[in-house]
């Protein structure tokens, strides 16, 4: 019989995935991840005593073993350092997906495993099936951004290459690829983006008992069960840190650099801004500068190292910088083999985002630097593609992989 850890966050999603198990017949046991406590007073709420004592309290009522384990150290190290060095380098991080990698199926999953446990299940509204099974309502193919991708759309040099070259040891094939990470069935709540930087081993370890489910249907299960958690409201904030505004914790911890806010189209300087850190591209609130133009606004369209300069322009499609049609990726990660030649992919670009058809086109140095890199090709323009945020790569409801816009 597996012996299951559960990751209890005190929300409805993990509880009804501990409770759905436990009908199930496995040894189950709960732990709440430990990883903020807002030592530094940030403005907000975050309500991680209350949740402890929500998760006990399904544990309770379940009958089974209840932990706390603190990971805060690990979660400063590998999560928080990352996102503030991110913003203060310019960039959009993610730290939601990141927690997912190092944190929750990462040190999180090396504690289960130094425990006994054979496996980690968590709330995520994801499937975890073995590939080449049917998936209901999955596409047939997918849809066609141009021509197809003949053998002279890539250089010479690429191509011959992506034939000669052996991946290294940084990106090999992994040995049993037979395991597929899937959209969960509610459209309205799939979570697969969150975990496009997830390995095979990583997901081999997974179980995502909710995936199946819809969100009313889900909420049924915990009222018929009686949970503690069952009306309880979804949390809405940075991964395990509650209800702080981005805002306010850059503020805290990421010291302010003033500069030109400047008007892309003419490069009019139109007033000052307290540090780029606090701005990302696509963003039209808290710039903070009139247009004084009926019915435009402002939108921020890039920035500018050299002079620390926040670029802004009047939203639409002749924005500079807001609209592409092709970009760069970087930091490529697979759940199954790598792609290594030019394909026809789905993308997400960000969460709520639709899939987008692509042409996902491997650079050379896949095989050279850590994880490699590839330009993509958008069937349709996307807005607003800010560096250092992620993008999810698909095969229908399929999730492949994911990696870093540059």
């Amino acid at each position: 019989m597996e012996r299951i850890l559960v990751a209890m966050s005190g929300g409805v999603d993990s509880s009804v995935a501990a409770l759905l198990l436990k009908q199930q017949g496995f040894e189950v046991v709960g732990a709440y991840m430990k990883n903020w406590i807002n030592e530094d007073n940030i403005i907000g709420d975050c309500p991680w005593m209350q949740d402890i004592d929500d998760a006990r309290a399904v544990a309770d009522q379940l009958g089974i073993e209840f932990r706390v384990v603190n990971l805060m150290d690990d979660y400063r190290r590998l999560v928080v350092d990352y996102l503030l060095d991110g913003y203060q380098r310019g960039l959009t991080p993610n730290p939601d997906v990141m927690c997912n990698r190092e944190m929750k199926f990462g040190v999180f999953a090396r504690y289960a495993q130094a425990e006994g446990f054979t496996a980690l299940a968590t709330g995520h509204y994801a499937r975890r099936l073995e590939v080449g099974r049917t998936i209901p309502n999955a596409p047939s193919s997918i849809p066609t951004v141009g021509p197809a991708l003949a053998p002279a759309s890539v250089p010479s040099s690429v191509a011959k290459a992506l034939e000669d070259k052996k991946p290294s040891a940084s990106i090999a094939l992994r040995a049993d690829p037979s395991l597929g990470l899937f959209e969960g069935l509610d459209a309205n709540k799939d979570q697969s983006y969150f975990l496009a930087l997830l390995s095979q081993e990583q997901l081999r370890f997974a179980r995502f008992p909710i995936g199946h489910l819809t969100k009313p249907e889900l909420r049924v299960l915990a009222a018929d069960a009686k949970l503690a958690t069952a009306t309880k409201k979804d949390s809405q904030g940075i991964c395990f840190i509650g209800q702080v505004k981005m805002a306010n914790f850059l503020t805290a911890y990421v010291p302010e650099r003033p500069g030109p806010i400047v008007r892309a189209t003419d490069g009019k300087i139109l007033g000052e801004h307290r540090g780029l850190h606090y701005y990302t591209i696509g963003q039209r609130r808290g710039i903070r500068i009139p247009s004084n133009t009926d019915d435009k606004a402002y939108v921020v369209t890039g920035k500018r190292a050299d002079d620390h300069a926040l670029l802004v322009a009047f939203d639409g499609s002749e924005a500079p910088g807001l609209w592409t049609n092709e970009c760069r990726v970087h930091s490529l990660s697979f759940i199954g083999e790598p792609i290594t030649r030019p394909q026809r992919l789905e993308c997400r670009v960000r969460y709520r985002d639709p899939r987008v058809a692509i042409d996902f086109i491997p650079e050379v140095a896949l095989y050279s630097f850590g994880g490699g890199a590839a330009q993509i090709k958008f069937a349709h323009p996307q807005r607003a593609l800010a560096p250092g945020q992620i993008m999810a790569l698909y095969d229908g409801e399929q999730l492949l992989g994911g990696a870093i816009f540059a």
